[in-house]
């Protein structure tokens, strides 16, 4: 009688996911849905990414320290496959990989040549990398980073053209506040908090980037128990008084995608804003890592814009 129900239930919500999951609630349009099919126990939970400008390359981390790297094989701007050059450990200071407390790796800003910064949860920080095969530095934090909550702290990282730092937490603390923006800008060694961003239930950060249009982009999950995730994407514009001129470009369905936590920006060649995602399986049998993109419609790209 238990498995009966059991199983009655399961295809209740995987019914209900099939209806939900028709179309996402926006006017982005989904090109791609590829599932990523890896090997061994490090493979899996990835939590940060970052996409080139020509959307061929990407990095990708995983919330246990380690680090991929590699590239899609498209047909006709949809991704059809992978190609994954190297799956390691980040390094941590001593050049070691970090150890299972400190390894909780979130969020992950680079221009893909340069440096990667990594947020991380588990000791609340960010950190640096010249490469991702170097040891780590720990970057000096704001004296909030040491009273977030544990396993809910600095999920979304993002970097500008400048190199200019943005990290928001999870969680507040206090339900129904608005999620502080920390901001370390180019040159500084010192964290301040400028700004705020609105929250609507029942959605949470977890993933960032910059796009080439100068905007912040943010992406929210909620987990709606046994039916599954829901995520929705916002988009800002920077401003001297802070991330102004909100717009909800994506709200999926129930059901639809898996738990989408990485998220990157780029342009592609027709002139229009892709969204790139990336799940976290959890390490969990019955859910899956996949790459998910979504198209934005948008005008022509302005005269002397500059990508991430």
């Amino acid at each position: 009688m238990r498995t009966r129900f059991v199983i009655a239930i399961a295809a209740l919500a995987a019914l209900l996911a099939l209806d939900l999951g028709a179309q996402p609630v926006s006017d982005a349009q989904l090109v791609s849905a590829y599932r990523w099919h890896g090997t061994g126990e490090h493979f899996g939970g990835f939590s940060g990414l970052e996409v080139s400008e020509d959307g061929k390359n990407f990095i990708a981390i995983t919330d246990r320290g380690y680090v991929a790297r590699g590239s899609f094989n498209r047909e006709e701007g949809v991704i059809k496959g992978l190609n994954t050059t190297r799956l390691g450990p980040l390094k941590s200071p001593k050049g070691t990989p970090f150890g299972r407390f400190r390894a909780d790796s979130e969020g992950l800003a680079t221009h893909m040549n340069g440096p990667l910064y990594v947020s991380f949860e588990a000791k609340h920080r960010v950190m640096r990398f010249s490469s991702i095969r170097t040891k780590g530095r720990t970057l000096k934090g704001h004296p909030d980073f040491k009273e977030l909550q544990n396993n809910s702290s600095l999920e979304a990282l993002a970097i500008d053209r400048n190199g200019t730092l943005y990290t928001i937490p999870e969680r507040t603390g206090v339900e129904g506040s608005p999620f502080p923006v920390y901001r370390l800008r180019a040159g500084s060694q010192t964290w301040d908090k400028p700004f705020s961003l609105p929250r609507f239930a029942p959605y949470l950060p977890v993933g960032a980037d910059i796009g080439p249009d100068g905007k912040f982009y943010l992406l929210e999950r909620h987990l709606s128990g046994i039916l599954g995730f829901t995520n929705r994407v916002r988009r800002f514009d920077i401003t001297p008084a802070g991330l102004k001129n909100e717009v909800e470009l994506l709200r999926t369905p129930v059901g639809l995608h898996d738990n989408l936590e990485g998220l990157a920006v780029w342009r592609d060649t027709d002139g229009n804003i892709r969204l790139t995602m990336v799940s976290d399986d959890n390490f969990k049998f019955y859910q899956t890592t996949e790459f998910v993109e979504y198209v934005v419609p948008t005008l022509a790209k302005p005269a002397g814009e500059v990508a991430n």
